[in-house]
């Protein structure tokens, strides 16, 4: 009815209550718990350390410029203080445009979620929901008069990498090692950040009891946000470092002591952290490592582990997050067929006993150097690690030219060679355009070996080339591979007399080359000027 909307008009719309709080917001704070230099929105730098800022690097951080009316942070330096100081403001910023945006109540746009891959399964459903020249894509429904409610607010976090993990108190702390080899407990436990750290902490059996970095309580006692943290084991260490697997890990084992002991010590910790694709924390287990000491001990080496495993997704050896790690393994894969079904296989292990964690391989060089008995010894190849492995083939008249060659491509390239190398050292299987094909290439040697009656091409090396190139920042940029060469080179057999032999050696090797694009002419340099100087522009002066 037409009163209807004539109220519906007049009742007051208020937008919901912002999505980013810039007064929280520090684009510029790149170090976890340190002050960064002349960043005025840092929360770690202290009074003396903004003494010393020249500049603030940031001095106005905003949300989405293209809001009708945003806060935004306004940071600053009062120079005639003594010393200098900081200055906060935060006001309303009114955008002139006449085209911007009044609310954003488009609740799927505030995060990037992995799109639903397509399986022989759920094909049909999303053909019928995606198939036709346009689609909707609704929000939820929202009132713009329901303000938010504050106890909610922690309920659900999603993490960015790197972030640290907030818990009820503070952050997760990983214990690690800082100046010396001593434990620190200052070191947060950053998002999607694996982490494994070894350090020394100074006890004594009188007062074990009441050392709270030696005991369960300490690293379970605070919450993940809403997620509890739970015992997932209990292993128990003796003096003599015998490990026995506890069956129930639901009891609190604290630390006390026994004839002259201190019992249930922890010796390790080991966290692990599931997430969803959005980021959200959704499950945190810890296993530990308990022992004992005697009172002639003053000091124990504790280890700490964290890892995370997105959920509804098996867990695999990364190298690297993103960009890969130098020494790590190069991971790899193939395309099964009938893809794109099903996708969830794509890129799978390659050899079920010697690669199982699909990694690109080398031929393993053998103390007696015989090719022969070298079958099935691989390498995985390491990132940023150039290697030359081989061995000899002993050849006789008697052998047949077709089950050599196969021999020798099986030696080679293994078992069954990937198709694909990861761009990435997290890239994952269902990411399919974060896999790089590896590219096949064929050479002819002129040598000429007097061993079969007619010509035999049999090979004799395998060269791979991985080329990567820095990616991202030039303040942390990541290894990225950008494209991957198999060279197989022949040479050409001819008969061998009745009675002889002869040896040949193969050899297999990898070479990475960085292929990083250098710097902008002019980057960051002085301006050039195409001009000639008047003869007498320094005069009196030569």
């Amino acid at each position: 009815p037409p009163e209807t909307r004539a109220a519906a008009r007049a009742r007051p719309r208020s937008g919901p209550a912002p999505v980013t709080d810039v007064a929280k917001l520090c684009v510029c704070d790149l170090l976890v718990a340190q002050c960064d230099v002349n960043c005025c929105c840092d929360p770690d730098c202290s009074a003396a350390d903004v003494s010393l800022f020249t500049t603030c690097s940031v001095p106005i951080v905003t949300g989405d410029s293209r809001l009708c009316s945003q806060k935004a942070a306004i940071y600053s330096l009062d120079v005639e203080a003594n010393p200098p100081e900081r200055i906060f403001k935060l006001i309303d910023q009114v955008n002139p445009s006449v085209f911007c945006i009044h609310a954003t109540n488009y609740k799927q746009a505030l995060s990037f979620s992995s799109p639903e891959m397509p399986t022989s399964e759920n094909f049909d459903q999303l053909l019928k929901q995606f198939g036709s020249a346009s689609f909707s894509a609704e929000p939820d429904s929202w009132n713009m008069n329901t303000a938010q409610n504050p106890s909610d607010a922690n309920e659900t976090y999603s993490y960015e990498y790197g972030v640290p993990i907030q818990t009820v108190d503070a952050f997760l702390r990983l214990p690690s090692p800082v100046v010396s080899s001593w434990c620190s407990d200052a070191n947060p436990a950053g998002f999607l950040v694996n982490q494994a750290t070894k350090c020394i902490r100074s006890v004594s059996v009188e007062k074990c009891g009441n050392i709270q970095a030696v005991s369960m309580l300490f690293y379970i006692n605070s919450s993940i946000l809403a997620v509890n943290i739970t015992v997932q084991s209990i292993v128990v260490q003796s003096l003599n470092g015998m490990r026995t697997l506890l069956n129930g890990s639901d009891v609190l084992r604290l630390p006390m002591i026994l004839d002259e002991l201190c019992i249930n010590i922890v010796l390790g910790v080991s966290y692990h952290i599931t997430y969803t694709d959005t980021g959200e924390i959704i499950e945190a287990a810890a296993s530990f490592v308990l022992g004992a000491i005697s009172k002639e001990a003053l000091s124990i080496q504790q280890s700490f582990e964290i890892s995370f495993t997105q959920v509804n997704t098996k867990p695999v050896p990364l190298s690297g997050n993103p960009g890969y790690v130098v020494g790590l393994p190069v991971r790899a894969g193939f395309r099964p067929q009938g893809y794109p079904f099903p996708v969830e296989i794509l890129f799978a292990a390659l050899v079920l006993n010697t690669n199982k964690y699909s990694q690109l391989t080398l031929l393993q060089s053998t103390s007696n150097q015989d090719c022969l008995a070298a079958q099935g010894a691989r390498t995985p190849i390491l990132f940023g690690y150039n290697m030359i492995s081989g061995c000899k083939l002993r050849i006789t008249a008697a052998m047949k030219c077709q089950p050599l060659t196969q021999t020798l491509l099986d030696l080679l390239k293994g078992q069954s060679f990937p198709e694909y190398v990861a761009s990435f050292g997290n890239s994952q299987a269902q990411d399919v355009l974060d896999w790089v094909p590896i590219t096949h290439l064929h050479t002819s040697e002129q040598r000429i070996y007097n061993t079969f009656q007619s010509s035999c091409q049999i090979p004799v090396s395998l060269e791979i080339e991985v080329k990567w190139t820095k990616y991202g920042s030039l303040v942390n940029p990541q290894a990225r591979i950008v494209n991957v060469t198999a060279t197989i080179t022949t040479t050409t057999l001819k008969q061998l007399p009745p009675g002889r032999e002869r040896t040949i050696p193969i050899t297999s090797s990898v070479v990475f080359t960085d292929i990083s694009s250098p710097a902008e002419p002019g980057y960051k340099a002085w301006p050039t000027i195409n001009a000639k100087l008047p003869f007498d522009f320094f005069f009196p002066f030569v």
